[in-house]
């Protein structure tokens, strides 16, 4: 990994714990970050957040992209003005000049909020039976021939505890998932958002290799299965290559055949397993230089977080689902850090407030799905956090 070298504004004795508080104070937006199979951090804060409008990855400046599920809603933009590595707790490499001011302390040494808090969640959190009347909704839908695939969510209230710390908890997260992108991001527009996903929307690495993932399908993972032991049923199998042929018409719309496709294959992710296929594309020998930015238009919203066909489904939950998802199933990420993107899809993830967070989960649906496995399968994926700010 390329670094920059410390600048001396920067001391190399800073730690999160400093940096955080003192960027609140000051209303910068900050997005804090470990991508998957790795053990260094990466931090990068701005004054400002900008709107993301028809920015191309492969032009635009070093940055972290923050994007709502509905596509017609305003993209947030994080330019890197001041970024941090951190390997094994230490801040290795930085670039910027830091915040304005260290943050201010008050008597009991307490100091500012690491994160934007924004009052408290709404009280609107949907039970088991809402849910399941949604998910037979889709299903006659899909009946009436009017999709193949539906993808409702719902969310759940929790209070936090007591003693809640936002840095343990993300280092919690780290640990729990090693194979997720794990994320903080806040700021005063946005509020605060954190989560670990395993699904890959969008990368292109350095040397112009893109990647994409197709991850559908869900059951529960016990400590010491043997993944070669695992079977499917045919819901979960169908559900899985729904994804995979989206992903394969979309390189049919821009006329791509030269693509590598390896899977599906199980994967573990936290307390759940799921079916994943990759797709790579080599873009120097294919000659699309800008296939990142051209796929992640095409993919997003992708039919394991909304459905098939997209614009029928996309209006659907719109009219059925009962509240708006904001971030969650949009996508997160990095944008040209050391000459790489990588944007994920924003699952496994929670709202931060005061004194509570809403937590966001949704299953997809076919016209053989069971409405309370439907819902058991919602319950599964929350526990991901829910017992990572439990501890």
């Amino acid at each position: 990994m390329e670094k920059t070298q410390p600048v001396t504004t920067v001391s190399d004795r800073v730690s999160l714990t400093n940096l955080l508080p003192a960027y609140v104070e000051n209303n910068y937006s900050f997005a804090l970050w470990r991508s998957p199979d790795t053990t260094t951090l990466h931090l990068a804060a701005c004054e400002s957040s900008q709107e993301w409008s028809d920015n191309t990855l492969e032009d635009a400046p070093p940055g972290f992209i923050f994007s709502p599920f509905d596509p017609t809603q305003k993209k947030i933009f994080l330019p890197a003005e001041d970024l941090y590595t951190f390997d094994g707790g230490l801040l290795t490499s930085s670039n910027g000049n830091g915040p304005p001011k260290a943050p201010a302390r008050d008597t009991t040494g307490q100091g500012a909020a690491p994160y934007y808090s924004k009052g408290s969640a709404s009280p609107t959190a949907p039970g088991s039976d809402p849910f399941k009347a949604l998910v037979i909704q889709c299903k006659d839908e899909i009946t009436r021939g009017n999709a193949e695939k539906i993808v409702p969510s719902r969310t759940k209230n929790v209070d936090l505890p007591n003693d809640f710390n936002l840095l343990d908890s993300f280092q919690r997260l780290c640990e729990a998932y090693p194979h997720a992108m794990v994320s903080i991001v806040s700021g005063p527009r946005i509020g605060t958002w954190m989560g670990a996903t395993p699904e890959m929307l969008v990368s292109v690495n350095k040397d112009q290799i893109f990647h994409t993932v197709a991850i559908a399908g869900t059951q529960a993972f016990h400590e010491g299965t043997d993944l070669r032991s695992i079977s499917w049923n045919q819901k979960e199998i169908e559900e899985q290559a729904l994804v995979v042929r989206y992903i394969i018409s979309c390189f049919k719309k821009i006329r791509l055949r030269e693509y590598e496709e390896r899977g599906p294959k199980t994967i573990v992710a936290g307390n759940v397993l799921h079916l994943k296929t990759e797709f790579e594309v080599d873009m120097i020998a294919t000659n699309f230089p800008q296939l990142g930015t051209i796929m992640l238009q095409l993919l997003h919203p992708t039919s394991a977080v909304c459905g098939m066909p997209l614009e029928a489904t996309l209006n659907f939950l719109k009219q059925h689902e009962g509240y708006d998802r904001q971030f969650y199933s949009g996508y997160l990420g990095p944008v040209n850090i050391f000459r790489e993107s990588n944007l994920y899809v924003n699952l496994r993830c929670m709202q931060l407030f005061e004194h509570q967070a809403i937590l966001y989960a949704g299953a997809g649906v076919l016209s053989d799905s069971d409405p309370e496995t439907e819902w058991h399968e919602t319950e599964m994926k929350m526990n991901t956090l829910l017992r990572i700010i439990k501890k």
